[in-house]
């Protein structure tokens, strides 16, 4: 059977893209797509809702049904929306593509939890370039030392309200991993004022914010007479909606467990 698929907050900018991504395959099926209760699109027809004719897409504020009948959620939503899926994806054993950004420690193990029941495919990025931009800063860490000084440097549009970005602590995760090291005790971030020298060893973060950048990632290996720049540039972004669909499709079959894109690409 072709995998059925359920985009959340499909009335956003990423849901729309995963709308249209999906609708241009025939190896998966869009069958539901949720929205907030007070929003204009629930309880309407997808295609209505878009201004055109019905699909026999459902739009929802109450997942549970959509989600009974799907094989996949995808899911760039909030922290909150994002823990409350885990649960309903673990039930009906649906695997669960979370690019949600912002995530906490709670919200993390909440979705771990749920991996013990179904697939939970989490990333900070589910661009298939920016995944092996993080292997490779892995790996450009691990060669280098700390005498070559580690800055994140991130752009996104005036609209994101989380900083760093969820890409920017991937790449400072993979950063630190590489010199094995927990990126807790490294992390440098909004640096102001008379601040001192540079710490040996630490993992800076820089977040600009501005226009209708869709996203900018540079990682800077600095050293005394040179410097090594890792980087990235999203100018679409459905980049991260093919990413997202690719996951859903791989993970069909995989069983529970906690997985990521590096998975996905096959780099572990």
């Amino acid at each position: 059977m072709t995998p059925g698929i359920v985009v959340m907050g499909g009335s956003g900018r990423m849901g729309r893209m995963l709308i249209e991504g999906i609708d241009a395959r025939d190896d998966c099926r869009l069958v539901g797509v949720t929205e907030a209760p007070d929003h204009t699109w629930a309880g309407r027809d997808l295609g209505e809702a878009l201004g055109g004719a019905a699909r026999g897409v459902p739009v929802t504020d109450d997942p549970i049904e959509v989600v009974a009948r799907a094989q996949a959620v995808i899911d760039f939503t909030t922290p909150a929306a994002t823990v409350a899926m885990s649960e309903l994806c673990a039930q009906a054993r649906a695997v669960h593509v979370v690019g949600t950004t912002g995530l906490g420690v709670d919200d993390i193990a909440a979705l771990d939890r749920a991996a013990r029941h179904a697939t939970v495919i989490r990333a900070g990025n589910m661009s298939l370039g920016v995944n092996l931009l993080t292997q490779l800063v892995r790996q450009v860490a691990a060669a280098l030392d700390d005498e070559y000084d580690i800055e994140i440097v991130e752009a996104h549009h005036r609209h994101k309200v989380d900083a760093p970005s969820g890409t920017a602590l991937m790449l400072g995760e993979a950063a630190a991993e590489g010199r094995g090291v927990a990126l807790d005790a490294v992390s440098d971030r909004g640096r102001d004022g008379m601040t001192g020298g540079r710490g040996r060893g630490t993992i800076g973060f820089h977040a600009i914010r501005g226009g209708d950048v869709v996203g900018d990632h540079d990682v800077i290996f600095a050293a005394d007479g040179e410097r090594v720049v890792l980087r990235h540039l999203a100018t679409d972004r459905s980049v991260f909606a093919r990413g997202a669909i690719k996951a859903a499709l791989w993970g069909q079959g995989k069983g529970p467990g906690a997985f990521d894109m590096m998975d996905v690409l096959g780099l572990r």
